[in-house]
């Protein structure tokens, strides 16, 4: 597979995450976004938006002009999709039990996402052949229900 990104909390009590790849190379800082779910990132000098519907079920990045530059749909679902430009990407929960997800191609596991840390919230994605804005986004997706999830539980 690709080069792996890494998403790790900026510190323990922080709600921002530092996106890195394998080799560490820095990508971006997730945002975590107060009032709404979603957040925000910056990347090659724009500026990405991400938002959800009232459900955490639609999700919609929005570049720095205001255009629609990816949306998901019924994500954290066991199957899911991502639209960005022409392309659509189809991504399948693991398992009921977990929040793995598989990037699929038909039956063909082409790339994951695994939580590497419940307790620290961290996380790696493998997702080769999306943009990085878009690997971006469908991490920001994860890290904004896995974080909901945990939360809920808590209370």
């Amino acid at each position: 597979m690709g080069l792996m990104i890494n998403a790790e909390r900026t510190s323990f009590w922080g709600k921002n995450y530092a996106l890195t790849r394998d080799d560490g190379t820095t990508v971006t800082t997730w945002d975590v976004s107060t009032w709404t779910s979603g957040g925000g990132f910056k990347l090659d000098g724009r500026e990405y938006k991400v938002r959800s519907n009232a459900w955490g079920t639609k999700f919609t990045m929005l570049d720095d002009g205001g255009a629609v530059a990816a949306e998901a749909e019924q994500a954290g679902r066991k199957q899911w999709k991502v639209r960005a430009g022409r392309r659509e990407y189809e991504f399948r929960r693991q398992s009921f039990w977990n929040w793995d997800q598989n990037l699929v191609e038909g039956d063909r596991v082409v790339g994951t996402v695994k939580r590497s840390s419940s307790w620290s919230g961290s996380l790696s994605a493998d997702l080769p052949g999306l943009p990085t804005a878009v690997q971006v986004f469908v991490i920001g997706i994860l890290i904004s229900q896995w974080n909901q999830a945990m939360a809920a539980a808590a209370s």
